[in-house]
């Protein structure tokens, strides 16, 4: 997979919990777990996830 391509992926992906969390009444603490997990790895690909918060 070329980096841009899993940029896009990785955006993606942290764009679907933002909504699941969005949606989301209750607590939980996976989606907080992964949510964490994917703004690493936007972090370490030079993405401001700031960008693509709801």
């Amino acid at each position: 997979m070329a980096l841009d391509e899993l940029k896009q992926v990785t955006i993606d992906y942290y764009v679907n919990l933002q909504r699941i969390k969005k949606a989301d009444t209750g607590n939980n603490p996976e989606l907080e777990y992964q949510l964490r997990v994917v703004k690493n790895k936007l972090a370490s690909l030079g993405i401001p996830s700031e960008e693509y918060e709801m």
